[in-house]
């Protein structure tokens, strides 16, 4: 049986590599985000991580956030990617309302530039306000945005969902954001 710790430091490992740096331990990902299982389990083993397949397994059917998907003897991140892949989602519409979550100190530059992808190729919103404030926690103190993603489709921009219900866009101009408070 596998402990939460082990759990967590697997999850953060895969994140690391099918997100940021795979070449880092020597795999590479096809266009669309995808390394094969065995390729991933392998290069792991090699670079001094040992998972099992069951491990890999587990941490992906019980990540509560979906954060990775396995299919046909393949594995990808739903989303986050600084490296360049196409995930492949359709441009659909997006609901009214999104909501971002981030920390106050971070307030300032979003009411000057809106949300920026920083060093990922898209902004992440939520569908719900709850799931933003958890997002927000992880760093402190949550503020919860909420983006008029309504305005922004009629006005020309393209939203994606990924897998795992994380609504992706190019970039939300202060416009379309309201602040907490």
């Amino acid at each position: 049986m596998m402990d939460d710790r082990r759990s967590v430091r697997i999850s953060k490992y895969l994140a690391e590599h099918l997100r940021h740096e795979p070449g880092r331990i020597g795999i590479e990902l096809d266009p669309n985000g995808w390394v094969g299982v065995e390729t991933l389990l392998s290069a792991a083993a090699a670079h001094g991580f040992p998972i099992s397949r069951e491990e890999l397994e587990r941490v992906v059917a019980d990540n509560d956030k979906r954060r990775y998907v396995i299919e046909g003897g393949r594995i990808r991140a739903s989303q986050g990617h600084s490296v360049r892949v196409d995930l492949g989602l359709p441009v659909v519409p997006p609901p009214a309302v999104l909501y971002h979550g981030t920390v106050g100190r971070n307030l300032a530059a979003i009411r000057a530039e809106g949300l920026r992808p920083m060093n990922r190729h898209h902004v992440h919103l939520s569908p719900d306000r709850e799931t933003a404030t958890r997002v927000g926690a992880r760093r402190g103190r949550a503020a919860v945005l909420v983006v008029d993603a309504a305005a922004m489709h009629r006005a020309g921009h393209e939203f994606q969902v990924s897998d795992n219900g994380v609504w992706l866009v190019g970039h939300v101009p202060p416009e379309f954001v309201r602040f907490p408070g």
